[in-house]
C-alpha cells in the first residue's frame, strides 16, 4: 500500500502527496493526472526491470514511449539535471523470491528514496541513460506509523498491517574514495553489506534482492511490482480463454472467464461454491444492468476454450461479445474485487468511461469496495488494496467523499530565471489530507464550480460566445428541471 509519495523533476511533477484506501484526482487535461500515475508505473518498473527498459516504459504525451531526457522536468529548452522520489509504504509480511524461497519481513512499514540523473550518450556509438545519485531504503517505526498514516483508520487495523521492528537502514548510499557506493544490508547474521559501485549499476539495487540476503527488501520489491494501471481494452476484455490461460486479470482486462473459473472451482476456494462466486459477481453487475440474472463460464472441450456468459431474466445466454464496453470494464472491476488473491495498489484512468450517468455511483461504490477497509483488520475478506483514479466527470468529482478527493492544478514556478508550469495536487479543507500539510492553501472553491455545477458554467460560458442556436441545457421547457447551487 503507498501512503505517500513525493516526486520531483520528473515530467511536470513537484508534489507530495499522501493517499488513503481510496483516492479520486479530479483535473482538466494536461495537469498531471496521468504524469502520477506514470511515476508510479515508473518506480513500479524500477522494481524488475533495468533503469533504461523502465524509463522506455514511461508514456510521452502521444501515448507512445518517451525519449529518457524528456522524463525530467522542462524549462524552456533546458531539462533538469535529477528526478528523485521518496515512497512510504506498507509492504506485505510474507512472499517469496523468483526461485520461490519464502521471505519473511523484520519490518513491514518502510520508506523508499531514489535519486536519478540523466547521463548522455560519450559518443554517436552509445546510448544515453540514468545513473542513480542515491538509493535508500529504510523503516518507519511502529511508534511513528499513526503519524504517518493519517487517513482515518482504526488501531486494530494498523496493528494488522505495521508489524517489526528494526534499528538499521536497508539499503544506503554512501561516498567511498570519491566513489558513490549503494549499499544492501543483509539482515539477521547473513554478514556484511553488500557493496555496489553506483555509475555502473543498469538496475536499482532493490530490483535484484532475495530472499536469502535481504527478505524485507524483497517484500519491498514485491509491494512495489504489484503497482498496477489498469488499461482495460474492449478486445480484450470480450476475448474467450483457452483452457491453459493463465487464472489472474491483465491489466488489459484479459482473462476473465479463466479467472473467474478458477476462482470459482479451485481447491482453495473449497469453502466457498462456485455458484456463490457466480451469484455474487452477477448481484454486483446488477447495480449496472438490471436485467442480468447470472453468470456463467461455458468450458468447451472441444475447442478447449472458456467463454463468459450473462443470462438475462428472460433466459437469453449472451457472450461477452454482446456486452457493451461499460458492461465489461465493470465486471472486470468486479471481479477483482472478489480475487483475494489481488493486492497492492491499482491505478484506474477515468472509470466511468462507458458507463451511464446514472449507474456511475454504482461505479464508485464497487471501486470504494474494492479498496481495504481502514476500519478493520486485514485478511482474506479485506485485502490490504489500494485504489487510486483520476477522472474529468462532474458526477464522480460530486459523488465521492470530500476526503478522498485531489484536485491536479498547474501552478507558475520559477527555475533558473524561467517560469515554468508545475503540477500540484490540492485537497478540500477540514479534511485529513488538509492536517497533512496544513500551511499549505487547499483547493480553491471556484475551481470546483465546474464539477459541482457544470450547467451554470456552461451557461455563462454561452453567453460570452452568443449563436443563434440554442443548446440543451437553454431550452425552457428543461429550466425547471436543472440543478441550481445557492
Amino acid at each position: 500500500m503507498l501512503t505517500r509519495l513525493k516526486v520531483s523533476g520528473f515530467k511536470n511533477l513537484d508534489v507530495d502527496v499522501s493517499f488513503g484506501p481510496f483516492t479520486c484526482i479530479a483535473g482538466a487535461n494536461g495537469t498531471g493526472k496521468s504524469n502520477l500515475f506514470d511515476a508510479i508505473q515508473f518506480l513500479s518498473k524500477l522494481s524488475d526491470h533495468t533503469l533504461l527498459d523502465a524509463a522506455m516504459s514511461v508514456r510521452s504525451e502521444g501515448g507512445r514511449f518517451t525519449e529518457i531526457r524528456h522524463l525530467f522536468h522542462r524549462a524552456g529548452n533546458r531539462f533538469a539535471e535529477q528526478m528523485s522520489f521518496e515512497a512510504e509504504m506498507i509492504v506485505p509480511p510474507e512472499g517469496t523470491d523468483d526461485l520461490g524461497q519464502p521471505a519473511k519481513a523484520s519490518i513491514t512499514f518502510l520508506r523508499y528514496r531514489l535519486v536519478l540523473s540523466y547521463r548522455r550518450s560519450e559518443s554517436r556509438a552509445s546510448t544515453e541513460g540514468l545513473e542513480i545519485l542515491a538509493e535508500e531504503l529504510t523503516h518507519i517505526n511502529i511508534g511513528d506509523a499513526a503519524k504517518h498514516l493519517r487517513f482515518p483508520h482504526s488501531p486494530a487495523w494498523r496493528r494488522s498491517v505495521v508489524k517489526g521492528r528494526r534499528t538499521g537502514p536497508l539499503i544506503s548510499t554512501q561516498e567511498k574514495d570519491g566513489k558513490r557506493l549503494i549499499k544492501l544490508h543483509q539482515e539477521g547474521a547473513a554478514g556484511r553489506p553488500r557493496e555496489y559501485l553506483a555509475e555502473t549499476l543498469p538496475r536499482t539495487v532493490l530490483s535484484s534482492a532475495n530472499a536469502m540476503e535481504s527478505p524485507t527488501t524483497l517484500l519491498a520489491r514485491r509491494e512495489m511490482q504489484s503497482w498496477r494501471l489498469l488499461q482495460l481494452e474492449p478486445s480484450a476484455l470480450r476475448r474467450p480463454d483457452e483452457l491453459t490461460a493463465p487464472t489472474r486479470l491483465s491489466m488489459n482486462g484479459a482473462h476473465i472467464p479463466a479467472t473467474l473459473n478458477y476462482l470459482a472451482y479451485a481447491p482453495h476456494q473449497s469453502d466457498i461454491s462456485g455458484e456463490a462466486i457466480f451469484d455474487k459477481l452477477a448481484n454486483r453487475l446488477s447495480e449496472l444492468i438490471e436485467h442480468v440474472r447470472s453468470i456463467r463460464v461455458d468450458r468447451d472441450e472441444q475447442r478447449q476454450l472458456l467463454t463468459l456468459e450473462v443470462i438475462d431474466h428472460s433466459g437469453t445466454n449472451l457472450p461477452a461479445r454482446a456486452l457493451s464496453d461499460g458492461t465489461l470494464r465493470f465486471l472486470a472491476l468486479a471481479l477483482l474485487a472478489l480475487d483475494p488473491r489481488e493486492t497492492g495498489l491499482i491505478c484506474l484512468e477515468e472509470p466511468e468511461n462507458g458507463i451511464h450517468p446514472e449507474r456511475i455511483p454504482a461505479m464508485l461504490r464497487l471501486l470504494r469496495d474494492m479498496a481495504v477497509d481502514p476500519d478493520y483488520e486485514v485478511g482474506v475478506d479485506n485485502p490490504l488494496r489500494q485504489v487510486i483514479i483520476n477522472t474529468h466527470s462532474p458526477i464522480v468529482v460530486s459523488e465521492v467523499y470530500d476526503d478522498e478527493l485531489l484536485v491536479a492544478e498547474l501552478y507558475n514556478k520559477w527555475h533558473d530565471g524561467i517560469m515554468t508550469r508545475s503540477a500540484k495536487f490540492n485537497w478540500l479543507p477540514n479534511t485529513w489530507r488538509s492536517e497533512v500539510n496544513p500551511t499549505t492553501p487547499p483547493v480553491a472553491r471556484g475551481k470546483l464550480l465546474a464539477y459541482l455545477n457544470p450547467i451554470s458554467v456552461a451557461l455563462t460560458n454561452n453567453a460570452r460566445n452568443r449563436t443563434t442556436r440554442r443548446r440543451v441545457v437553454e431550452r425552457p421547457d428543461l429550466q425547471p428541471y436543472l440543478p441550481t447551487f445557492e
